[in-house]
């Protein structure tokens, strides 16, 4: 049979894996100086830019889409030329991809200390930034598919199949999840509200884990673990099972973010029925690669490719039991909201992520390069450094999460609230904050490790930019029998077209009762649209990032009901445009806290948190006060709500700045009278005029308990 000659391209590898390490490094160091600033608030250096509500969606884009997403690119295109027997489709689309993607994370690095953020995690990026990334995406995906149409190899292995699965979800979850009617060019509302935007935003923040975390990664796993311990993968029907499975039952698990929230009831036990159904496909994913090692074993003890990558399986096995495990409501309602939560999400990010990405750059870069790596010893060094930093990561925020649960949880013998005031369970954790930080300077301490060693590989070695290939061209005769995932497999536009079918099932179940059937989001009269000045406010709490720290969402617990009133319901979120319940509490639950202190006190608390609250660790905001709101933007922000659906009525974008001025002057009124001087356009009044709305458009009960 005549032999076809070709090239493999790595050059566009290497860029990608050059702007892994690059990217990486950034997004750690970001993570540190978040870190820092839960123990030491003034690590912002007074800056608006550096506050941690500004520069945590800064570090998980920049870790989830720059570094895990530019090791992915790398990782792929490298295995997927050599899967299929061919370069890829188009050297130039490939590098309109590279160039595309790294200037959409510049303009995430620019946009995002700015303030300007929707505020939904993971899809914090603006309008304009969501379209670039469609764009880039779609060029990634007619790229590969085009690659996948032209191979030599007939059958498509286990790693290209999460690859396509991988292009299909994202594109679903990013073109659902980023409707969103445009302001100015970079300000727009969510085109959901409330509850239903909730709904779609763990939809795809949950899949977004799953299928920019996971799946690509699988895919990754399932070429480069098997070439660095030189066996044949264990199971070709567990490949099967586990694919399959997985795609179908993860898109499903996204309510379980949301338990004892406002979502009905019946979404938030779907969520966790597949939760708990997860387990099996993960795990057989996870045995899969461990059994692949299988005669091997003896190599990990020498082979930090191996040990990186045993540990990123086994992280791997350990977050997907902790997840589904999480989902049960019983667990779920000691964990969340708590720090507990963020170390279940740094073991898979740092473990399962960032070990694999480490193990494949170790072993790729010295066969791109023609060499041998540089130093095991400081690869071997490098491993344990960052086990060590994962642990001492870890193990305190599952500390944390415990003390702050049973704390937040816990009555005297009166039936009072033991701590009434947040506070308190906020200073006895920050010794475990100095920990956290500890643990992510131990991991950034071994990753620039690699950087160097790296380095110092390429350069003892001499780059293959055109890697010389051989293989015969693909047959076009029709073969008969086999497996019948063997034939799915020589048809890769059926397989792709199966797999989207796969994942929309699931998010169409969720979500379309959610928005047809009324009775899912029972309205209430009393719950009005935000005034004008109250939208500048709220504006401005996503702005800061707010809802970073604080969730509005009081769930039907005794202990929540005691501490901040009556529990949320889903009919007072209706003109929510985007929702704010937020994820973790920082600091306490602001869905009540209207009313419940007077203005001088919110001026005081955001001018110096200290003075109001001793001990807190919230940075103060200076800015507020001498900073200004744009009036010219109210009539834009009233229009772009009422195409949504809030019932502002007809032309009242005319008047609505009269609105804002007679409130604005009622609170600098207030605050004249205990002799604070503001201007009536300062932004600080904005933010006070909304933290007064909230929760004040039912009646309900005073709690006194929490001053």
């Amino acid at each position: 049979m005549e032999l076809q000659q070709f090239k493999y391209d790595n050059k566009i590898v290497k860029y990608f894996v050059i702007a892994t390490v690059t990217f990486g490094l950034i997004g750690m160091l970001v993570g540190i100086l978040m870190a820092t600033q839960l123990f030491l608030p003034e690590a912002n250096l007074g800056l608006q830019f550096t506050t941690f509500g500004r520069i945590r969606p800064l570090h998980t884009n920049a870790v989830i889409f720059a570094f895990v997403g530019n090791a992915m690119f790398a990782g792929v295109y490298y295995s997927m030329q050599r899967l299929l027997k061919t370069r890829m489709f188009s050297d130039r689309l490939s590098w309109i991809h590279f160039w595309g993607w790294q200037l959409i994370i510049l303009a995430a690095v620019i946009t995002l200390p700015l303030g300007l953020s929707t505020s939904k995690e993971y899809a914090e990026l603006e309008w304009p930034i969501d379209i670039a990334i469609t764009v880039i995406w779609v060029v990634f995906g007619i790229n590969m598919i085009g690659t996948i149409l032209k191979r030599r190899e007939r059958h498509m292995y286990v790693a290209i199949w999460f690859y396509i699965a991988t292009f299909v979800t994202v594109a679903v979850l990013h073109l659902v999840n980023s409707f969103e009617i445009p302001v100015t060019m970079f300000k727009s509302y969510s085109w959901y509200a409330g509850v239903q935007d909730a709904l779609v935003q763990w939809w795809y923040g949950h899949n977004a884990v799953a299928f920019f975390l996971t799946t690509p990664f699988l895919g990754i796993m399932y070429y480069f673990l098997p070439k660095a311990a030189n066996r044949p993968v264990y199971s070709y029907k567990l490949s099967i099972i586990h694919f399959w499975s997985l795609i179908f039952i993860y898109i499903w698990a996204g309510p379980h973010h949301l338990l004892y929230t406002s979502l009905p009831n019946w979404a938030q036990s779907l969520g966790t029925v597949f939760s708990i159904m997860l387990i099996a496909p993960s795990w057989g994913g996870m045995l899969n690669g461990l059994l692949t090692l299988r005669g091997a074993w003896d190599r990990v003890r020498e082979d930090p490719v191996l040990k990186f990558m045993v540990v990123a399986v086994t992280a791997y096995g350990m977050a997907t039991l902790e997840g589904p495990l999480l989902s049960i409501k019983n667990v779920n309602a000691i964990a969340h909201f708590t720090d507990w939560i963020i170390a279940h999400v740094h073991v898979g990010g740092l473990g399962w992520n960032g070990f694999l990405i480490f193990g494949m750059l170790y072993w790729m870069i010295p066969r791109m390069w023609g060499t041998k790596l540089y130093s095991t010893k400081l690869a071997n060094t490098h491993f344990w450094i960052g086990t060590l930093g994962i642990i001492v990561y870890a193990l305190p925020l599952y500390t944390a999460g415990v003390v702050q649960s049973l704390m937040w949880k816990s009555f005297n013998a009166e039936g009072f609230l033991e701590y009434p005031n947040f506070l308190e369970t906020v200073t006895q954790i920050v010794p475990m904050y100095m920990m956290r930080a500890v643990g992510g300077v131990l991991y950034l301490t071994g990753a620039i490790m690699m950087a160097y060693n790296l380095v110092k590989t390429a350069k003892q070695g001499s780059f293959i930019a055109e890697e010389a290939a051989e293989a015969p061209a693909l047959e076009k005769k029709k073969i008969v029998g086999g497996h019948w995932h063997a034939v799915l497999e020589r048809k890769p536009v059926i397989f792709t077209a199966l797999t989207l079918v796969a994942i929309v099932i699931g998010g169409v179940v969720e979500m379309v009762p959610t928005f047809l059937i009324k009775s899912n989001i029972p309205t209430i009269e009393s719950v009005k649209p935000y005034t004008p000045l109250e939208l500048h406010g709220r504006d401005l709490y996503i702005k800061e990032g707010c809802n970073n720290c604080h969730t509005q969402m009081v769930r039907p617990f005794r202990s929540e009901t005691e501490r901040y009133g009556e529990y949320s319901k889903a009919g007072e979120f209706v003109y929510d445009h985007p929702f704010l319940w937020g994820s973790k509490r920082t600091g306490p639950d602001l869905h009540r806290v209207g009313g419940k202190y007077n203005n001088v006190w919110h001026f005081n608390h955001m001018l110096d948190p200290t003075s109001t609250s001793p001990g807190s660790i919230m940075p103060p905001y200076a800015w507020l006060f001498t900073q200004s709101i744009d009036l010219d933007e109210t009539a834009g922000k009233i229009k772009a709500l009422r195409t949504v659906g809030v019932p502002y009525a007809e032309g009242y974008e005319a008047t609505a700045n009269d609105d804002l001025m007679k409130q604005a002057r009622e609170i600098t009124a207030d605050l004249a009278a205990s002799d604070i001087e503001i201007s009536e356009q300062a932004e600080i009044v904005a933010l006070i005029a909304y933290l007064q709305r909230l929760g004040t458009d039912i009646k309900v009960k005073s709690n006194d308990q929490n001053p």
